[in-house]
């Protein structure tokens, strides 16, 4: 946040040490300290209650539904035709076959 690196900390308490002097200085850190100390836990407080009230505007999970698993499939009765096959017709007669008639005598 702040770009403060360790000579600019030493100037810093320097210049302090020199305006407030010895008997200040140190309860003015403590001081700060507990300043600092307050705005975190105040920062922590308002995160967890921003996260419980973000949780309860969100609806509650609930569990997937179960998953009902179809059988598996039965092999077919008969393979499937090859692509690009013919059919061919059912077993039986194709056309009306012509009655054979044989000159036998017929009995008396």
């Amino acid at each position: 946040m702040f770009d403060i690196g360790f000579s600019e900390v030493v100037l810093i308490f320097g210049i302090g040490l020199v305006v407030l002097g010895p008997k200040r200085l140190p309860k003015l850190a403590a001081d700060i300290g507990r300043w600092a100390g307050r705005a975190r836990t105040m920062a922590r407080q308002l995160r967890t209650q921003l996260e419980q009230e973000i949780q309860l505007d969100e609806p509650p999970l609930r569990p997937p539904a179960p998953t009902i698993h179809a059988p598996p499939p039965t092999q077919p009765a008969t393979p499937p035709a090859a692509p690009f096959a013919t059919t061919t017709p059912p077993p039986g007669p194709t056309a009306p076959q012509a009655e054979v008639i044989r000159d036998e005598p017929k009995p008396e």
